[in-house]
């Protein structure tokens, strides 16, 4: 196996049994730390986020977004040679991450309890929707089910009805919770020599992130109301509207903040002093009526004036950008953060991982169905010859 000694993970090989985006962006962070990811595919088809859309040049967004730095191999799990493929890369695997549907990974003889023994050094990850055991263990689950049954669409949206999170929540958060969780099982297999088992669950990254309004709600008291931008409990902090259209996240956090926004900004030094808004939890009381008189002064503003008037009052703010202005962000720019990387249909910009300067070279590469079948079986001693017959068996 190639090292690039240069990164943290180098030396590092995950076998990873992967399709949709959780347990793909959790191996996408540790090929970005160097480490070598092998991506088991269906050779029909492969991944079926491959599938999902065709929005980056003919490809599918989710499927680049989550899958660069990996080797791709193709293998039918039922085919003759599979099980003896399976076994030599085992041999060289640090990690093995699977995220299959429940039960999968135990009918292909590959859970915990069945390598254990073989490859005791062997970091065992899988991520489910329900985790392993209990009543719903044996149930599917897809992002939008995991933000309903995390209480997560309970707060969101407004009066009108919920409204899902427009990225995949649920399978970031388990993806990183996992990429976070073999990190750590590394680092204690230095110091005892043995690998690990790791089961994440989707429901239970999700309900780890909505910590706040679980607490908010403790011991049967009332829950925080889904009310749009706006915070449940600080107020004002949420989205106003300028007279140019332009919607600003504009954010309070204390009573000095309050008092210049509404000298400052407002221009109303007296609304301070109204007993109504004297502090945050009567301003978060009496929040329509504030809010008529916020919106009547920035509605007959443009957005310039207000961010200036903003940055003078030193109040935290932000502008609800639209994705092409992202792209576009001066800050990322200045940050150096758009990176280049190859697809199979050709270049595509990319974003660097927070806290890195560069990507592995390895990493700069979105893989096709099966590219790397052939140098991955070279590799684990396999012939010409013998590579042949596994493709015409349908193996690979």
């Amino acid at each position: 196996m190639s090292k690039d000694q240069t990164q943290a993970l180098s030396g590092i090989t995950v076998l990873s049994f992967e399709h949709a985006i959780a347990a793909p962006l959790c191996s996408r962070q540790l090929a970005d730390l160097g480490a070598r990811v092998i991506k088991i595919e269906r050779p029909d088809g492969g991944d079926f986020a491959r599938h999902y859309d065709q929005r980056a040049k003919g490809q599918s967004s989710h499927f680049i977004w989550t899958n660069r730095g990996k080797q791709s191999l193709s293998l039918n799990f039922k085919a003759t040679g599979a099980r003896e493929i399976l076994r030599r890369l085992l041999e060289r695997s640090d990690v093995l991450l699977q995220n299959l549907a429940p039960g999968a990974i135990e009918r292909l003889g590959l859970s915990w309890q069945a390598l254990q023994a073989d490859y005791p050094r062997l970091i065992h990850c899988s991520i489910s929707g329900y985790g392993q055991t209990g009543p719903l263990a044996g149930r599917k689950a897809y992002d939008l089910l995991i933000q309903a049954e995390s209480g997560f669409l309970s707060v969101t949206g407004n009066q009108a009805g919920p409204a899902k999170a427009g990225i995949s929540i649920a399978d970031i958060a388990a993806g990183s919770q996992a990429h976070s969780a073999i990190l750590a099982a590394l680092i204690k297999r230095q110091h005892s020599g043995r690998g690990s088992e790791i089961s994440i669950s989707m429901l239970e990254a999700m309900v780890e992130w909505m910590g706040f309004p679980l607490y908010y709600a403790w011991d049967g008291q009332q829950p925080p109301e889904p009310l749009g931008t706006d915070h449940a409990s600080i107020y004002p902090y949420g989205s106003f509207c300028c007279q140019d259209g332009q919607q600003l996240i504009i954010g309070i956090q204390n009573e000095r903040e309050w008092q210049s926004f509404c000298s400052q900004v407002l221009e109303a030094p007296e609304l301070a002093e109204n007993p109504d808004y004297a502090n945050n939890p009567a301003r978060s009381s009496n929040r329509q009526p504030l809010k008529a008189r916020i919106d009547q002064v920035l509605s007959s503003l443009d957005s310039e004036t207000v961010a200036n008037r903003l940055d003078q009052a030193n109040i935290a703010w932000a502008r609800v950008n639209d994705l092409k202005s992202v792209w576009n962000h001066p800050q990322l720019q200045a940050l150096n953060r758009f990176t280049e990387i190859q697809t199979p249909n050709g270049p595509i910009q990319s974003f660097l991982p927070p806290g890195q300067a560069a990507l592995p070279n390895a990493a700069r590469q979105v893989p096709a169905l099966g590219q790397h079948n052939e140098p991955l079986l070279q590799e684990l001693g396999y012939s010409p010859q013998e590579i042949s017959q596994l493709k015409e068996s349908g193996c690979i």
